[in-house]
């Protein structure tokens, strides 16, 4: 029996995807890109899981589409709404940036809600000398996170974005030592999970919401959410959750 595409590990509220084609630098068949949206669509079914954790096995997060199969099969790059069912898990995604992410994995790594990278991760975008212009996404989301200029840079000419460069460009939240990425992920996804349930799931929703609207039409949906989650919140919750709130601030405090 093959291995699987994609290895998943759960552990206490998190989930852990791993792209697993290494000798194909993790290539998004469409046999992996059904797994990976198959496996993505039940963690978002489990209650106990309530983070997701996605990296790659190998030297790389994803080179992207096959563009061996894309050259052999007509229809390659439709059918598996991969960035969907990233879209509709409710809670945080996290991606772990091993190595390489380019083009189709560079959009699943913009489809992600936080990134942290490896020292050896690197970014591209080679739609325009593969001569497929992008369907996932990244010519919208990449000019929202590191600006519009930049984003043209990278998508008019295919060159390579290093790690070091993306933190100053704003692309990942922080670059650490290959060896330190799991541990780093699995801790930001720690303390994501320490916040109050309820809240992690629709204090993402609101900002995902806002940020597709103008300035103006945000804080409305600001007020919306704010009236409805708010509604029942009590003053002996708020002071309950005070002293943790103390506690956690004196502690890293000391760190």
């Amino acid at each position: 029996m093959s291995e699987s595409l994609i290895l998943v590990e759960k552990a206490g509220g998190i989930a852990t995807i791993t792209l697993n084609r290494p000798e194909a630098l993790n290539a998004l068949s469409i046999a992996l890109r059904t797994e990976l949206a198959t496996a993505i669509e039940a963690l978002e079914e489990d209650p106990d899981i309530r983070v997701l954790i996605l990296t790659g096995a190998g030297r790389a997060f994803s080179a992207g589409v096959d563009l061996k199969e894309l050259g052999q099969k007509q229809g390659a790059l439709r059918g598996v709404d991969v960035m969907g069912a990233m879209a509709r898990f409710s809670g945080p995604i996290i991606g772990a940036i091993n190595g390489v992410a380019v083009t189709g994995g560079f959009e699943l790594a913009l489809g992600c809600d936080v990134l942290i990278a490896s020292e050896e991760a690197r970014f591209a975008d080679t739609h325009a000398r593969v001569g497929v212009l992008p369907g996932w996404g990244l010519s919208q989301r990449l000019s929202r996170a590191i600006g519009i200029y930049r984003a043209k840079e990278l998508s008019l000419t295919g060159n390579f974005l290093s790690a070091a460069q993306a933190e100053a460009w704003g692309l990942v939240n922080r670059v650490v030592a290959a060896d330190a990425l799991m541990p780093a992920a699995r801790a930001l996804a720690e303390d994501m999970l320490s916040t109050v349930p309820e809240l992690l799931v629709n204090y993402k929703k609101l900002i995902d919401e806002g940020f597709g609207q103008d300035f103006s039409t945000g804080l409305e949906t600001e007020q919306r959410f704010f009236k409805a989650a708010n509604r029942a919140l009590t003053p002996e919750a708020v002071e309950a959750r005070r002293a943790g709130i103390r506690a956690r601030g004196q502690t890293q405090a000391k760190e």
